[in-house]
């Protein structure tokens, strides 16, 4: 406490700089009184400050022993052992190794399978109900005399899924293990520092063409309860789960949503022209599309779904991570005709198009990433990457084992664990760490997708911005007062007008510099043809951008793929750019999204060479190019 003497000194000093100061409080209560008074002038810039300004990076998609292609095949780790791990526990793997993130994740979706929903758990616990289904009672001896059986066993629980037999019927058992998830997402939710979701998958796979989508709740489990997971064993049509999202909302008053995932496994139906049932879309149809599935899922273990190199041939960036020859399990071969309807920039494209039509945009998504992992550990990085399942754990062989063959030996449907993905993250721009800011900010789509890296972007669009307000320290500030964040729309340009850019991105603190930064425009011209160019708006290292758009100078490499090291020697760390779009027609539909190039660094295949001492095949990539995807913002013009 100051001294009468200092008081007076303070006192007189303040004074002398204009400032006069209330009288003396009784107590610090009625100096908040008074300040609650007077809050129509404040110094503090930030006092009525409501604009996101943190990202969030977590995973929306992990599976845990409750999912039957999970714990049917090795992984003991359940939703708790989950959560622990995401929030920077050590967890011993169902492997036996102890496993840890360098980084806590900020949020988790533990989104087991709804089909068979806690199987394993019942077969290991021997559940008394299980063993009362003659269906769930061989099961059970097949999975007690392990080996061969017990791989039958699993097969035939997860094949059951796509051929929707359900032999084993149990609603007890459904809600015993639904609620053993709710128990755990609600024991380690913990607002301000970590939100632990609600959540499962809904797996429709029709003839083993992927239309799996995650369900995410906002709400606690005194909502969550009061519903039972869907599954495909119930209904295989989208449309039916977005019914079930509506009847939860209606009947609890929560808040729901899906994320679709993995078109580039879909056989041409993720993104296709007609609903489930075969028939044209209507506006109805596209309405309530993005009304449950306002995000989607571009990137994971099972491959990256942006783009592929026939689809955007001039495109050096689009063949990353490529996993789309077959579906699931290598029964149906992926032929050109179904990629247009498999990739995202596609189904943005073909979105605008629709928009024309029916006066909605079915595919009018914001992008994430997440991981898929099935053995209840989050792990993007390539450094500590801990595969798809639990026999895809760190060893000497995984990268050499067969996913999965067709049983006519065709190579073309074949698959070997070095073609996984690391898998990637979702992130979200939202003002705090809890389960409603985070919900709201998917909803809003200003989100994005990184491949397993913690870059930060942010990205506003507007009329007006200048070049020299990217610089400024109030970039976000006036790309929300004047624009629109990721995720946004304009519309209706003003005479004159083209759309600018305000941009950003930040390497990983702990990551690799960045080689680039891209706008990616699609656009719908007069002939109702859609169009697609990337343009390259910032470049690290001096090199230069031509005048159409491109920077045709390679950053480099550093990666020394023996030692599974990299230098930050070439790129830069951080990025930003203004961007008028210099081929912008009034009257044409478009979309823009950013994208975010890092140098080049070690694949997860090339630090399992250097731990385990060993050599793959010519073919096995060993370094990546991680990178960024932001949700799009949309341009519509007058009508």
């Amino acid at each position: 406490m100051l001294s009468a003497r200092l008081r007076r000194s303070a006192i007189a000093s303040l004074l002398s700089l204009g400032l006069v100061l209330p009288a003396p409080a009784q107590d610090g209560d009625a100096i908040n009184e008074r300040s609650v008074k007077g809050a129509e002038k404040h110094y503090s810039p930030y006092v009525h400050r409501n604009i996101p300004d943190r990202v969030f990076f977590g995973d929306t998609h992990l599976h845990t022993s409750f999912s039957p292609d999970a714990g049917l095949t090795g992984t003991t780790l359940g939703p708790e052992d989950a959560f622990r791990f995401a929030r920077g526990e050590v967890v011993i793997s169902s492997g036996g190794l102890k496993a840890q993130l360098r980084r806590p994740h900020d949020f988790l979706v533990v989104s087991d399978h709804a089909e068979y929903l806690g199987l394993a758990n019942m077969l290991r616990d021997g559940d008394p109900t299980l063993l009362a289904d003659p269906a769930g009672k061989r099961w059970y001896d097949m999975f007690r005399a392990g080996g061969k059986q017990a791989l039958d066993a699993a097969l035939e629980a997860v094949l059951d899924i796509g051929k929707r037999n359900q032999r084993f019927k149990s609603v007890e058992a459904q809600r015993s293990a639904w609620d053993r998830e709710i128990a755990a997402a609600e024991k380690y939710n913990e607002p301000g520092r970590f939100s632990a979701f609600i959540g499962f998958e809904w797996t429709s796979m029709p003839n083993s063409a992927n239309l799996h989508r995650v369900v995410i709740f906002r709400d606690g489990g005194d909502l969550a309860r009061q519903v039972l997971p869907l599954s495909a064993f119930d209904t295989e049509d989208p449309e039916d789960l977005w019914r079930y999202l509506s009847s939860y909302e209606q009947k609890t008053g929560g808040r729901v949503l899906a994320i679709p995932h993995n078109g580039n496994v879909s056989a041409g139906l993720m993104f296709s022209d007609k609903t489930f049932g075969g028939k044209p879309f209507d506006r109805a149809y596209a309405e309530q599309r993005m009304k449950w599935e306002p995000l989607y899922e571009v990137t994971q273990i099972k491959g990256d779904g942006e783009t592929t190199p026939s689809l955007s041939p001039t495109d050096e960036f689009a063949d990353f991570e490529r996993w789309d020859n077959t579906t699931l399990g290598g029964t149906i071969l992926t032929t050109k005709e179904m990629l247009p309807f498999n990739y995202a920039r596609s189904a943005l494209r073909m979105g605008l198009q629709h928009e024309t039509r029916l006066g909605a945009n079915p595919f009018k998504f914001g992008m994430i990433g997440s991981t898929d992992a099935h053995t209840a550990l989050s792990t993007p990085g390539e450094e500590n990457f801990f595969g798809k399942v639990a026999p895809n754990e760190p060893s000497p062989h995984r990268w050499e084992e067969v996913l999965w063959k067709a049983s006519n030996d065709d190579p073309k449907l074949a698959a070997y664990g070095y073609i996984m993905g690391a898998g990637g993250y979702a992130a979200v721009w939202a003002r705090e760490n809890t389960r409603e800011a985070i919900f709201a900010a998917m909803r809003k789509k200003e989100a994005y997708a990184t491949t397993g890296t913690r870059i930060l972007v942010r990205f506003f669009a507007g009329w007006d911005f200048k070049p020299e307000e990217v610089e400024l320290a109030d970039f976000a500030d006036q790309g929300y007062a004047r624009g629109v964040p990721m995720g946004g729309d304009l519309s209706v340009a003003p005479a004159g007008k083209s759309p600018t850019f305000l941009l950003r991105a930040m390497r990983d603190p702990d990551g690799a510099n960045l080689d680039r930064v891209q706008i990616v425009k699609g656009w719908l011209d007069a002939k109702g043809e859609t169009h697609e160019k990337v343009f390259d708006v910032a470049v690290s290292d001096g090199r230069k951008i031509d005048s159409d758009g491109r920077c045709k100078t390679p950053v480099g490499n550093t990666v020394d793929v023996g030692n599974a090291t990299w230098t930050n020697t070439i790129g830069d760390p951080l990025l930003s750019a203004f961007w008028k779009d210099p081929e912008f027609d009034a009257k044409a539909r478009a979309f823009y999204y950013v994208r975010v190039i890092e140098i080049p660094t070690p694949r997860w295949t090339a630090y399992d060479c250097k731990r385990f001492g060993i050599t793959m095949r010519p073919e096995v990539p060993m370094t990546v190019t991680d990178r960024a995807y932001t949700s799009p913002v949309w341009y519509t013009p007058a009508h």
